[in-house]
């Protein structure tokens, strides 16, 4: 531990040196200082700080960014960007920790790939480093929770290839753009009333869809059907050959949402504070056709899985650069989900049973500029 603060003091001297009396003889120092700091300890600093306690590992984090954010600023047009957790990164000392589903395992500590520098509003709050995502196991342990089920290699979570996907949709053709369904419409939050639709899952794609039109001009149809009413036991087969009839009478649908609600343990929360509001936490889901036992599933294939990736990993990284702490991993499980119809379609766990209305309501604005940014190339 002394050797880190040893390198942390020698590197900040340098940098603090550069700033004060800085000209162009000093110009390759600040680089270098930069580069030592927050990525060449990198590797020293993790292992010391997965040792230590939570309150422990955000504390040393917070000390480290607050004492050099301002040198990163000064320095912001060089190709190094900061590895902080990214919660702390917009000050957020009280953001509740990341929840996972109530069915699925533990996930590690939050994304670290966030670089520090806080940006104006209605811009990138944070950078994240592109070349550190090049490495798969450090893109899976940051970005993904793969369940038991099934496996994912490197050849599919290659981020070239997710970054290089075009997601833009047509917006010179005529018709919807958007399809938002709800293989399950019945899930309901902490305060929805029975029997009241507007307080349910449904009306909050409702929501979403009038967020898309008026605000950002894109054409969404909103399918009602319901898939869950006596049970949720095969909701996926009832609903598939419906959304087939939707999407062959719809063929301007170029988007597919599947708009859901998660369930994890009671004493979990999943909100974050957007814009001075509270806001429910969302997850991206994908199903891979494959399981471990089996291998691929032939009988479940799906065209346009690679598609499908693409999607969740474009929006899960606009969200955290856009809005730090939004989004928990993008799930990744075995089976299909009808998730194979059209090539850019996303699952979407928005909140949990403990969330309320308002909360999810107040997630849809960023959801909503999510998707108006990788739909349209911004």
């Amino acid at each position: 531990m002394q050797k880190i603060w040893a390198l942390i003091i020698t590197c900040s001297l340098i940098c603090m040196g550069a700033y004060r009396w800085g000209d162009t003889k000093w110009e390759n120092a600040k680089i270098k200082a930069i580069e030592y700091m927050y990525i060449g300890i990198e590797d020293l600093m993790v292992p010391y700080l997965q040792a230590e306690d939570e309150s422990g590992t955000y504390l040393l984090y917070r000390d480290v960014e607050h004492f050099f954010t301002p040198l990163l600023s000064e320095f912001r047009a060089t190709q190094y960007k900061a590895v902080v957790m990214e919660e702390e990164t917009m000050g957020q000392d009280n953001a509740p920790q990341e929840e996972v589903n109530q069915e699925l395992p533990e996930q590690n500590n939050e994304d670290s790939t966030i670089a520090s520098t806080v940006l104006s509003d209605n811009t990138k709050k944070v950078v994240i480093n592109r070349i550190k995502l090049q490495d798969f196991d450090y893109l899976r342990q940051n970005f993904y929770q793969v369940d038991n089920t099934t496996t994912i290699s490197g050849e599919q979570l290659n981020v070239d290839q997710l970054l290089g996907r075009d997601m833009t949709i047509q917006s010179q053709v005529q018709g919807p753009k958007i399809l938002i369904y709800h293989t399950h419409s019945q899930e309901a939050y902490k305060d929805s009333v029975p029997g009241d639709a507007s307080t349910s899952i449904v009306a909050v794609g409702d929501y979403l869809e009038s967020l898309l039109e008026q605000n950002y001009g894109i054409d969404v149809l909103h399918h009602k059907g319901q898939y869950d009413v006596e049970s949720r036991d095969n909701a996926y087969s009832r609903a598939l050959p419906e959304i087939e009839r939707v999407l062959k009478e719809n063929p301007s649908i170029e988007v597919v949402i599947d708009l859901h609600r998660d369930g994890v343990p009671e004493d979990r929360h999943l909100v974050t504070e957007i814009n001075g509001k509270p806001t429910a936490k969302i997850m991206f889901f994908n199903g891979l056709s494959r399981t471990t036992s089996q291998g691929e599933l032939e009988y479940l294939a799906n065209p346009y899985l690679a598609d499908n990736l693409a999607l969740s990993f474009q929006m899960q990284l606009a969200a955290a650069e856009y809005y730090p702490g939004f989004t928990r991993k993008i799930y990744l499980k075995g089976y299909r989900y009808n998730m194979h119809l059209c090539g850019r379609t996303t699952l979407i766990e928005l909140g949990a049973q403990n969330n309320t209305v308002e909360e999810i309501r107040n997630a849809c604005y960023p959801i909503a500029h999510i998707l108006d940014m990788v739909l349209s190339g911004a």
